[in-house]
């Protein structure tokens, strides 16, 4: 059983006892009669095939609750990796839309987005972006979920649970974040557990409280994909196309929706999905790449809300990062004891010092102005500017869905 802390600033749904997940669906069904609920994944092509990717398919198939699933397909760079998508994706019985991200026609699109100033680089984030403004062109769902396509464990339980805050009217919730444990021989979740935290708690040290330093500090797992959001939010939703993806979402959150409309909902026992490495010498890739872009995320979203990020504040802030990383390393020592959990110390040891000059490679970074191609537009710019773009992706989501199979 979890325990039932209530964390700040934000409601905490927890996973209480045994679940009943049939009522919950049962439930979950009656309310999208009047609250219909799409579903967005993003996916890569690397993923087709997996157990992962085919285990989630399977549990779709019975959620009745889902009016529309949008899957937005990065890496299908040929017409038969293309084809296997429709093939994946086509046994759902919902409405599926599939999005060819890397095909001429939506190419052409972007492009044409690319010459009106409005930018947004190839990635999750942007796949993320286009399956929004596929949702919102189709004008049918009212609550957006999305997850990843890499789930090793997944099970219907998990959409349940953070769809149903957003479809019980008697919660009056305009945003989910989905949390979860995610344990195997040892603890994993590095980044949120010796970056993200520890960096929160340095800036608090030298700041003092401020409403955004508690807002995210309120999240169990504020690097966790999952989400939940009502559709009025997602056409103001601007979406970093970099590693920040999850922690900007909190952040465009944090501008848009009161927090008593923002709870977080564990979703499951345990959370298993691909591991990334830590590669502590290349500062462009694995986890060293995404500490470096979670950091400057949150440099900024610092700044935007007016704290000064100057060398002095930086100088600080560090030394203050240190000491709770120390700490943290402590005190995830002891969890792991007293759980019979492996604790490799020095791997642990050496991700902090990855992740400290994560935090000065992107002070180094964030002087500049923020790069206008690593964060995609709101949609309700896009309509006002470009009033045909949504009818255009419409139309060439429906065009990629009828053109001939490739064997």
């Amino acid at each position: 059983m979890a325990d039932f802390f209530q964390t700040g600033a934000i409601a905490t749904l927890h996973r209480l006892g045994p679940p009943n997940v049939a009522r919950l669906e049962a439930e979950l069904c009656a309310f999208s009669a009047k609250t219909p609920i799409a579903l967005v994944l993003p996916c890569h092509a690397r993923e087709f095939g997996t157990p992962a990717l085919e285990r989630i398919v399977g549990e779709l198939r019975d959620a009745d609750f889902l009016r529309q699933i949008v899957v937005g397909i990065d890496g299908a760079d040929t017409a038969v990796k293309w084809s296997r998508a429709r093939k994946i994706f086509g046994v759902l019985p919902q409405e599926t839309l599939l999005l060819w991200n890397d095909g001429p026609r939506i190419s052409k699109l972007l492009r044409g987005l690319a010459r009106c100033g409005f930018g947004g680089v190839a990635g999750k984030g942007r796949n993320v972006w286009l399956c929004l403004g596929a949702v919102l062109s189709a004008d049918v769902a009212r609550v957006i979920a999305m997850h990843d396509c890499d789930i090793a464990n997944y099970s219907r339980e998990l959409l349940v649970r953070l769809c149903y805050p957003l479809a019980n009217p008697a919660l009056k919730s305009d945003f989910c974040k989905g949390y979860y444990a995610r344990v195997s021989d040892r603890l994993h979740g590095r980044v949120t557990r010796l970056l993200v935290a520890p960096l929160l708690r340095a800036m608090r040290d030298i700041t003092g409280p401020h409403p955004l330093l508690e807002y995210l500090g309120s999240f169990r797992y504020p690097l966790a994909g999952e989400v939940a959001l009502r559709t009025e939010h997602a056409r103001r939703l601007r979406v970093p196309c970099d590693w920040a993806l999850e922690l900007g979402v909190l952040a465009e959150t944090f501008r848009h929706c009161a927090p008593r409309a923002v709870c977080q909902a564990e979703l499951c026992d345990n959370y298993d999905h691909r591991h990334q490495s830590l590669s502590p010498r290349d500062p462009a890739r694995g986890l060293h790449k995404v500490a470096r872009e979670v950091a400057l995320a949150f440099f900024r979203s610092m700044s935007a809300e007016g704290v000064k990020m100057g060398a002095p504040l930086f100088s600080a802030l560090f030394s203050a990062y240190s000491r709770h990383a120390a700490d943290a390393l402590r005190l995830y020592s002891a969890d792991a004891l007293i759980n019979g959990l492996d604790y490799p110390r020095h791997d642990e040891e050496l991700a902090v010092q990855t992740f400290v000059r994560a935090n000065h490679e992107a002070a180094d970074i964030f002087p500049a102005p923020a790069d206008a191609a690593a964060c995609a537009p709101a949609w309700v710019q896009i309509a006002e500017e470009m009033p045909d773009f949504l009818p255009a992706l419409r139309d060439v989501i429906a065009a990629d869905s009828r053109a001939r199979m490739a064997k």
